[in-house]
């Protein structure tokens, strides 16, 4: 059992990355990695979302959706949750760390529509997940995320400073680093 959790623990966070290999969730992770600051507190707050997200939708699934058999009704029912969650994460930014919850600015209720949080909780039905193994999948996942998005607005802050050809400023050359890492984090798909 330990060993399936390792397994499913690296796998999603580096293997599987769900920004680097699965294109999930990218418009958080392409709009708040100007600086680290904020891309680590949209870190937190995604692990946050995703790890309870997991275990919540997880447990209705199981004990609720399939017991009454309306499984059909999950994807309605894993939005209200990931919603409710979200809610939850910016009231308490807003009541606690205001300036974190101005610097994260609209991409805070994105996480609500953020594909990377729902494809986390349908991959965890999809591929037969307790809610253990669900909730370690969907903290690794956001681990995932989490490193990615740090990774990157490391070197845009770094990028500010370097010599870009005009034509390649802005967005172009975010979407190349990013094309740069994904080919990068293609070297661990030998691990498992």
């Amino acid at each position: 059992m330990l060993k399936e959790l390792l397994i499913i623990l690296i796998s999603s966070s580096l293997v599987s990355n769900v920004v680097l290999s699965q294109f999930l969730g990218l418009c958080p992770f392409l709009g708040v990695s100007r600086k680290t600051s904020t891309a680590s507190g949209m870190g937190v707050a995604v692990i946050f979302v995703i790890t309870l997200a997991s275990a919540v939708a997880g447990t209705i699934y199981k004990y609720v959706l399939v017991p009454l058999d309306i499984t059909y009704l999950q994807t309605i029912v894993f939005i209200l949750v990931i919603a409710a969650l979200v809610q939850f994460v910016e009231m308490f930014l807003k009541k606690f760390m205001p300036s974190l919850y101005d610097a994260l600015g609209v991409y805070l209720p994105l996480i609500t529509t953020n594909c990377a949080v729902l494809g986390v909780a349908l991959t965890n039905v999809q591929k037969n997940y307790g809610v253990l193994a669900g909730v370690v999948n969907g903290f690794a996942t956001a681990a995932g995320f989490t490193i990615s998005i740090i990774i990157l607005a490391g070197i845009r802050e770094k990028m500010e400073y370097n010599d870009i050809a005009e034509s390649f400023k802005g967005m172009p050359i975010v979407l190349i680093t990013a094309g740069l890492m994904a080919i990068a984090f293609c070297g661990f798909s030998g691990l498992l």
